[in-house]
């Protein structure tokens, strides 16, 4: 079981795969649980706000240490800033860190904004289209990389809240397979393999039994 520790983070104000990982099995998707009405009040709750100097500062501190980690995935420059500037502040929005939103990025759709799974599941995060009809506008594109990343983040948010911090629950709670550990473990791998910001020997995580 892994905690999620340093992998959350503190709230601020904002807007805002490996390609073998892409290939796996789908398997059945999670479902909206529970409080649907508090989840939809936080994530009709993150609207934009201004930032401060050293909201910005910090974000593109953090833009520039990761860009060259995702240029090799995403060519264009100018894509991958705007796509990690993106990442930052909607894991920040929703309280979590944005390398663990990167992990979870290459996994589901190994950064293909356009990727649609054989069980619907759409964009970035691989968002299924029920979560519209729970949490937003019938017109809300999930192939959009803002949108997409709301959602996501929302969504990874409230189950890690149901499952109080346990971020392997968490996390095979939002890819459908809530009992087993092989998606929780390939998220941490490419976390702790390609995003964590310090060694793996010092990655912000606890394991327990």
């Amino acid at each position: 079981m892994v905690m999620a520790c340093g992998l959350l983070a503190m709230p601020v104000s904002g807007q805002e795969g490996d390609t073998f990982l892409a290939a796996l099995p789908v398997v059945s998707s999670p479902s909206p649980m529970p409080s649907p009405d508090t989840l939809r009040d936080t994530f009709a709750g993150s609207r934009e706000a201004t930032r401060s100097p050293a909201e910005v500062w910090a974000a593109r501190q953090w833009v520039n240490t990761m860009a060259p980690r995702l240029a090799g995935r995403m060519p264009d420059p100018a894509r991958h800033q705007t796509l990690l500037t993106r990442i930052y502040h909607e894991a920040r929005l929703a309280g979590l860190s944005p390398e663990l939103v990167l992990a979870v990025i290459q996994v589901e759709s190994a950064f293909q904004a356009e990727a649609v799974s054989s069980a619907g599941a759409v964009g970035l995060m691989q968002i299924m289209p029920f979560w519209i009809r729970e949490l937003g506008l019938p017109a809300d594109d999930l192939k959009d990389p803002q949108r997409n990343l709301r959602y996501g983040c929302t969504i990874l948010a409230h189950y890690l809240a149901v499952e109080d911090g346990d971020l392997t629950r968490a996390l095979a709670r939002y890819n459908g397979s809530l009992g087993k550990t092989w998606y929780p473990e390939r998220v941490m791998r490419a976390l702790s393999r390609h995003w964590s910001p310090v060694s793996p020997a010092a990655m912000p995580v606890t394991a327990g039994r």
